[in-house]
């Protein structure tokens, strides 16, 4: 028996398990279907590029064939291990934009609007370069400056501002718009998951309980109220109950499937696969959003890029002094524009630049030298839908991301793949800039690009919105995150954002974590 049992060490999950526990009067279970975060190359920075096809910690998902991108299965890397995806992502430390938020408080959801989210994100930073307005100081995650960067990143800035896009020196303050470095999370050169910043420290607590390599099955019910977790653990199911409440962090593709397997969802879905319904909410698994992101490749003409490094020397002296190249987030610059589509005064693109050749998320090695540069429509119109493949828990479920679904997206997609190729023809990049890689010089045409982006666009990691928060019949959870038509239950992870923020994924949730930390106890103190 538990006061409180999370289930997923993800970027949610790791904030609650510290946040709870600091109450030493109640007792907290976190349950992670991966195990510990031993690996180095988790640790290692650079590292990031040898976890892409670690099954042992990465669920290794795949979408179902996509229509509008030539039927193919896009590969979906995620977390499994302490940690969840703040563990094996590129590091980007970005809230997104504060006109986001407002929407979210707008459609209904009190308490959510800049104003109100931004203490959370500054309690829980802690930022290299000072407390200011917007960023905060002695929070458990580490907001810092690059160590090192690659003398091309220095060129591709040199490069966005001859195509004329501003500087931003920081993402997060009032302007988002620009073109700079990004900060990332990371501490003295090594990288600051959330398993890092929250729970490294606090693991002795006697009243926190981690549970490591135990995959969730179902959420059992006494009446409306969620009493316990089913387990898988060691080859045997366990039960495991909680007197107070049960709080999924599995993110944008567990946590729906865990809410279906416990009967929560579309009822006539749950009995197709054998599953009693027991509250109807048709939205679980609805309203998937992602960032569909296309790479513009460019071969370099000078040995100066991160394709034919010595990696024993890299880690060597990584491992030796935290410098030099292994604490290198690969994507160290990158910045927001404006799509002449834009509805508002919010950039609608964001870029990643990777001094290195980047094909289908560095599986594909590419020979000789290159740069790359990511570009993705921030506020897509397409959506999507999570479900199940079947009663088993062990199946990964049906991910149909839809994407481009609405054209508006891909009229965005096409505009920014166009700046890519405006910044690449600098002069900046003239004493670098050998051939067009991909798509190719003979692309030019509209058809052949939107050819190139249907044979080549793959997700940039930040799906969200399938436990969409909100009040009216479609919405899975409340302003508060309680799951609608049961008690003792929420979701706390980015499957409960309404619409995707401009930006990557992992900072607003941490943000998500630390505000539910709080309204979980401001509602027991209630009780009390």
């Amino acid at each position: 028996m538990y006061d409180y049992i999370i289930v997923g060490a993800g970027s949610a999950g790791c904030v609650l398990a510290n946040r709870l526990s600091a109450d030493p009067a109640v007792s907290v279970l976190l349950v992670e279907a991966g195990g510990r975060d031993w690996h180095p190359f988790i640790h290692m920075p650079a590292g990031l590029a040898k976890l892409i096809n670690n099954k042992q910690i990465n669920w290794h998902y795949e979408t179902e064939p996509e229509a509008a991108l030539n039927g193919r299965r896009l590969y979906w890397p995620r977390g499994r291990v302490l940690g969840g995806s703040s563990s094996i992502n590129a590091m980007c430390y970005i809230r997104g934009h504060a006109r986001d938020y407002d929407e979210w408080a707008e459609a209904g959801n009190r308490g959510w609007g800049w104003s109100e989210v931004l203490p959370y994100f500054k309690r829980a930073e802690d930022q290299q370069r000072g407390a200011s307005a917007y960023h905060g100081v002695g929070g458990p995650l580490s907001v810092q400056d690059l160590r090192y960067t690659n003398p091309l990143t220095a060129v591709f800035l040199d490069a966005a501002a001859g195509a004329g896009q501003p500087r931003n020196a920081d993402f997060n303050d009032a302007d988002q718009i620009g073109f700079g470095h990004y900060q990332v999370t990371q501490r003295d050169g090594r990288r600051c998951s959330a398993a890092r910043a929250y729970l490294s420290g606090i693991r002795a607590r006697t009243n926190l309980e981690i549970m490591t390599s135990t995959l969730a099955h179902r959420i059992e019910f006494q009446g409306d109220r969620a009493a316990a977790l089913v387990v898988q653990r060691g080859g045997a199911e366990v039960r495991l109950e909680a007197s107070r409440e049960i709080v999924l962090c599995g993110g944008a593709v567990n946590s729906p499937q865990l809410l279906m397997l416990s009967g929560i969802g579309d009822e006539e879905a749950l009995r197709r696969h054998g599953i009693r319904p027991r509250v109807k909410l048709p939205g679980v698994g609805a309203n998937l959003q992602d960032h569909l992101d296309i790479c513009l490749l460019q071969s370099c003409s000078q040995n100066i890029t991160y394709d034919r490094t010595n990696d024993l020397m890299v880690g060597l002296r990584y491992f030796l002094t935290k410098s030099g190249i292994g604490t290198s987030n690969i994507a160290e610059s990158g910045g927001f524009a404006r799509s002449s589509r834009a509805p508002d005064a919010r950039p609608d693109l964001q870029y990643h630049f990777v001094p290195a050749l980047l094909d289908d998320h560095g599986r594909n090695r590419l020979p000789g030298n290159g740069y790359t540069l990511h570009c993705c429509a921030l506020r897509p119109r397409s959506r999507g839908s999570i479900s199940l493949r079947s009663a088993s828990p062990g199946d990964p479920p049906v991910i149909r991301a839809n994407y481009l679904s609405d054209g508006e997206d891909l009229e965005i997609m096409l505009e920014g793949f166009a700046l890519s190729r405006e910044i690449f023809a600098q002069a900046a990049f003239d004493p670098y800039r050998a051939e067009e890689i991909l798509p190719g010089a003979a692309a030019q045409d509209r058809a052949s690009i939107i050819e190139f982006i249907r044979t080549k666009a793959e997700t940039i990691y930040h799906p969200v919105g399938t436990c969409r928060m909100g009040q009216d019949e479609d919405a899975v959870v409340d302003a508060e995150l309680r799951v609608h038509g049961v008690r003792g239950l929420r979701v706390v992870d980015a499957s409960v954002m309404p619409t995707l923020i401009g930006g990557n994924t992992n900072a607003p949730t941490i943000m998500l974590g630390e505000r539910a930390a709080d309204l979980i106890a401001t509602r027991s103190a209630r009780a009390a």
